[in-house]
């Protein structure tokens, strides 16, 4: 094989490499979940599958808009890059531009209206310990939050107005969660994709077993 024809078969592996990436980039994606800030719906050492048209097309590898069809909804779970630091998170959306949103010990209030919760059950978390898990109805969008009383955390703030082109986002882990409470109202272009399932999960906490049960789960 001459040098030419190497260097020509380097050049095409390359081009093929740009594709896909630029695919991966544009299209579909997954994200590695590590944290438990979205129990109980995301577990540690979930994979889940990230639409990157669910509201518009970027230029691959960019935050930059090309078309927009559509805008997140409440209730809908996004992947986005933190404006602190930039980290990619997995969060929950729960107010849009032009809402009003408030907190009183873990109840929300968009608009004044509350986001009613199912009777509370009590679970063990084996991360966090005690915990109780609930359903919330978020404008006809049912989920489920999972409370931890003992550990620290920003149960209650006063209303507040969510801005022209951002949203306020939580884990659905409320009192366990690094969201809009602390790294403030998310820009409409650091929002990647629709998170809309769980490719795989492995269990690090039990030597990367597999959870099988997990494999191909709908994010509600």
């Amino acid at each position: 094989m001459n040098k030419q024809k190497i260097i020509t078969e380097i050049r095409i592996f390359l081009l093929m490499l740009l594709v896909v990436s630029s695919l991966r980039s544009a299209l579909a994606d997954w994200n590695d979940v590590p944290t438990g800030s979205m129990k109980p719906t995301i577990e540690i050492g979930d994979r889940v599958v990230v639409n990157k048209l669910a509201y518009d097309l970027k230029i691959p590898f960019t935050t930059i808009g090309l078309w927009k069809w559509s805008d997140p909804s409440r209730g809908d779970i996004v992947v986005l890059f933190s404006p602190v630091d930039g980290t990619r998170l997995v969060k929950r959306v729960i107010a849009v531009p032009g809402d009003r949103v408030a907190m009183y010990n873990n109840q929300l209030y968009i608009n004044g209206r509350p986001a009613p919760w199912s009777p509370l059950k009590s679970a063990d978390d084996p991360e966090q310990g005690m915990a109780y898990v609930a359903d919330e109805t978020l404008f006809g969008h049912k989920h489920k939050v999972m409370l931890t009383p003992q550990v620290p955390a920003v149960r209650s703030f006063a209303p507040i107005a969510v801005p022209k082109g951002h949203y306020f986002v939580l884990g659905d882990n409320r009192d366990n969660s690094n969201d809009s409470r602390f790294i403030g109202f998310i820009e409409r272009r650091r929002i990647v994709g629709k998170a809309t399932a769980v490719a795989f999960s492995l269990d690090r906490s039990n030597y990367w077993v597999p959870r099988m049960d997990r494999f191909f789960k709908k994010l509600d």
